[in-house]
């Protein structure tokens, strides 16, 4: 097993609970008494609330987030509530998961921080290896099932999940922690996991109100399940707060960079092959190992070092800055603006054999990525001949050849609302959202252990005989979303009725070009080398050439609510909302297959119509919400990933319906003792068959892929003095394979344990020891699907095994 010595202690951070906030500061702002600048909810309850709005949502708070496991995504603290299902990958949080919200995935999801999307700008695939620090949080607000009116997502259909960064302390402090961990499941053996945090509050700096925190952190842990993987993570956060007089007005900016160095793992084994024993989840690869030797004059081929599914590398580097702000302008008039940029430097793929040789078609020898494979027309592996070439798979050399994409991503939220009364308040809101989307496929060397030079192979790409970079697709989009927004709210009956009128008007465009030939309707695409399209045109005449298609996607979307307590307790809620998810860049290049003007070459958008209806109970004590609800899904996108062909298909399932309910309370009995439970129902129906060229597929009446029927849990946790024990369980019901449904995988239940000792009576008032267990009964279960429509016997994800953690956490 691969390892690196690690110095340091992993830091975790406690400082006062900041905000609970909306989507954006203009929600926060607009969203009522109930929502506050600083402090938490007093109806908070064990760090769960429910906030008093029209739509089903429910918040987590920082009291609880950090009773989680350091360092663990903010997507698995969120499993807690109904109608969400999360598919971690590891115990750790660093190499992703699946995410789904009412059988929603997570691209149909929008997942926001301080108001800024997260979600991809070209595919909106959600990245939850890649998220902030735990520590660095204020508190994480799940929508279940529609958008709020000023949602910046041009694909968010299901729901969204609003995180919010805490705000500065007033006073100087600091937090250090250190966390180590391994896996203690059946076989496992050694697999250790350190992490370092570190947090330092600047307090008041000019006693004006100027203040800001700076964190960093560091995660490494060896893979959970080979011979081989090894994960770091490294991450920088910070904020600036300026109070602005003492209305409430401020401005902030702040900064996040996170760094992945990670393996594919966990995720080789098909259905058919999936152990049936614990012991079976963990296996040795081919490492360490040596590729074959060049030899001069020789035809030379790959060996299958450096080939594993599990060497596979997808590192990232993200970024953003955000800022945000509020301005009263006159009584009642407030303006509230958030800018932001982001950046984003990823990739995801294996190696590949590359010919020395070239492409003959029509006497003219070409080079570039033609029908699967690569022509470079030099000597590659300098062995001073250009004989390695072939008709074998395993002929030629081998390089490795990922999927590269980089994103530059602008954009600006900014709100004005005006108080017309004490009981009535209307609001505007405009979104600018504009991202550069480049993706490639450059080839990089491989070292004589299998190992790539350059995890990014962009940076130095492997050129061609004419010296130009071979690659496996070349595009280039830009996504652009203005929209603007109303929204109105009206108090009626002595406050008793809240009413809730909003309307949205997303204006979506995406300029495409592909660089490449598109050769068949499922984006497979051949891309050669300047100068050469001709006579590949020629020899091709049904391939669509390279070429630019612009699009465009509108709709207006009402987004209606209202509230109505019959006690100060209790109250009955209900919405309306439509969702627009305009097609994804694998969608709409795929489209390119088609002539331009055909029905084919205009993918139609997913518009969904939600309903909620439910009730409410909530006391200082009780945290307690019911609601039933129903939407209507048309033009469903099915979405598949083959990790073999690198490749991403879809298919349209036509209208779905679905409806459910979800429930939740939390109850505190006494001070030292906190109850929670919570469940949720689906019922999902496709409610046709869907065409085919070689006929239908038979989905009528068929329930969605990967879409649990139900899931169920609850947390309890006491307080025994200076000790904390909480534990939590999830049961998540079977799950179909295909939307066909001839395939059913089992449910699963998972526990948690988490205990924190307190050092407050030894004078060290913010300092405790804690222990988390993750999957304590170390059960056996499969967690991510790569579901299609007939597939029998799909790639799947090993679920997270039995985990344990230690942290000591400082703080002064």
């Amino acid at each position: 097993m691969r390892t690196k010595l690690f110095a340091g202690v992993a830091f975790a951070a406690l400082f006062t609970p900041a905000a609970a906030f909306a989507q954006s500061a203009g929600s926060i702002e607009f969203g009522g008494d109930d929502i506050v600048v600083s402090g938490v909810r007093a109806t908070d309850v064990g760090g769960i609330d429910v906030p008093t709005e029209p739509k089903a949502k429910v918040e987590i708070e920082r009291e609880l987030i950090l009773r989680q496991r350091p360092g663990q995504t903010i997507n698995d603290t969120i499993n807690l509530v109904p109608g969400v299902n999360f598919q971690n990958n590891d115990p750790w949080g660093s190499q992703g998961g699946t995410f789904t919200i009412r059988g929603f995935d997570g691209g149909r999801v929008s997942q926001t921080i301080d108001g800024i999307p997260l979600n991809d700008s070209g595919g909106y695939a959600l990245y939850t290896n890649q998220q902030q620090d735990p520590e660095t949080l204020a508190s994480v607000n799940v929508n279940l099932g529609s958008t709020d009116v000023d949602s910046p997502t041009a694909s968010a259909v299901g729901g969204t999940v609003n995180i919010r960064t805490r705000v500065p302390g007033d006073e100087l402090g600091a937090m250090v922690a250190a966390t180590y961990g391994n896996i203690l499941a059946e076989g496992s053996g050694d697999r250790p996991f350190n992490r370092i945090f570190g947090m330092i509050d600047t307090g008041d700096l000019t006693g004006m109100g100027t203040k800001a925190f700076f964190s960093a952190s560091y995660a490494h842990a060896e893979s959970a399940f080979n011979n081989y993987g090894v994960t770091e993570k490294q991450q920088y956060n910070g904020r600036i707060y300026q109070e602005l007089g003492a209305n409430g007005d401020y401005i902030s900016v702040a900064g996040h960079y996170n760094e992945n160095r990670n393996n594919f793992f966990g995720s080789n084994f098909r259905l058919s092959g999936f152990p049936t024993e614990g012991e079976g989840r963990f296996y040795d690869i081919n490492y360490p190992c040596q590729i074959d030797a060049p030899q001069t004059g020789v035809a030379d081929s790959t060996n299958s070092c450096g080939t594993e599914f599990d060497r596979r590398y997808n590192p990232s580097n993200t970024g953003n800055i955000r800022g945000s702000s509020r301005f009263t302008l006159s009584d009642g008039l407030i303006l509230t603006v958030e800018p932001s940029f982001q950046y984003v430097k990823a990739n995801g793929g294996g190696v590949t054999s590359a010919r020395e040789g070239g492409y003959t078609v029509g006497g003219e020898t070409l080079y570039g990525y033609i029908g699967n494979r690569y022509y470079f027309g030099r000597d590659l592996n300098g062995d001073g001949d250009v004989l390695d070439t072939g008709t074998s798979s395993s002929a030629g050399v081998l390089l490795t050849n990922p999927s590269q994409t980089q994103t530059r991503r602008y954009g600006v939220i900014a709100g004005l609302s005006y108080e017309l009364n004490a009981d009535n308040r209307v609001r505007v809101i405009y979104t600018f959202d504009r991202a550069k989307h480049r993706q490639t496929g450059q080839l990089g060397f491989v070292a004589r252990n299998g190992e790539p030079f350059d995890v990014f192979p962009v940076n130095d790409p492997v050129l061609d005989a004419n010296g130009e970079a071979v690659q496996k697709r070349n595009r280039l989009s830009y996504a652009t979303l203005h929209q603007v927004a109303a929204d109105y709210r009206g108090n009626f009956f002595d406050d008793a009725l809240t009413v809730r009128l909003g309307l949205r008007a997303p204006f979506f465009s995406r300029d495409l070009t592909n660089y490449c030939f598109t050769t068949s309707s499922e984006g497979f695409v051949d891309c050669v080398s300047s100068g050469s399209e001709a006579a590949y045109a020629a020899a091709n005449p049904n391939y669509a050439p390279p070429q630019s298609r612009y699009f465009e996607y509108d709709k207006l979307l009402p987004n209606v609510g209202f509230t109505y307590n019959f006690t100060p307790a209790a109250s009955v809620f209900g919405s309306y909302s439509q969702g627009l998810g305009v097609p994804g860049t694998d969608q709409l290049y795929d489209s390119f297959y088609f002539p331009d003007g055909t029905a084919d070459a205009r993918p139609d958008p997913e518009t969904t119509d939600n309903f909620d209806l439910g009730v409410r109970y909530q006391t200082g004590r009780v945290q307690a919400q019911l609601v039933g609800w129903f939407t209507r899904f048309d033009n469903r996108i099915s979405t598949t990933y083959d990790p073999v062909l690198d490749q991403t298909f879809t298919s349209n399932l036509g209208p779905v319906e679905k409806y459910g309910v979800d429930a939740n309370i939390a109850f505190r009995p006494v001070p030292s003792l906190l109850l929670y439970v919570f469940g949720s129902y689906l019922h999902s129906e496709i409610k046709e068959d869907v065409p085919t060229d070689g006929g239908v597929l038979e989905t009528a009446g068929k329930f969605e892929s990967d879409t649990p029927e139900y899931s169920f849990g609850g947390r309890v946790q006491g307080t025994f003095g200076d000790l904390d024990i909480g534990a939590q369980v999830k049961h998540t019901g079977p799950r179909w394979v295909n939307d066909i449904n001839t395939v059913q995988i089992d449910g699963y239940t998972l526990v948690d344990l988490d205990v924190r000792y307190s050092l407050a009576s030894a004078g060290l008032e913010q300092t405790y020891l804690q222990l988390n267990v993750n999957n304590l009964f170390d059960e056996l279960y499969i967690g991510s699907i790569n579901s299609d429509l007939t597939q029998t016997n799909p790639f799947v994800n090993i679920g997270s095994p039995r985990s344990i953690s230690a942290s000591l956490i400082v703080g002064f």
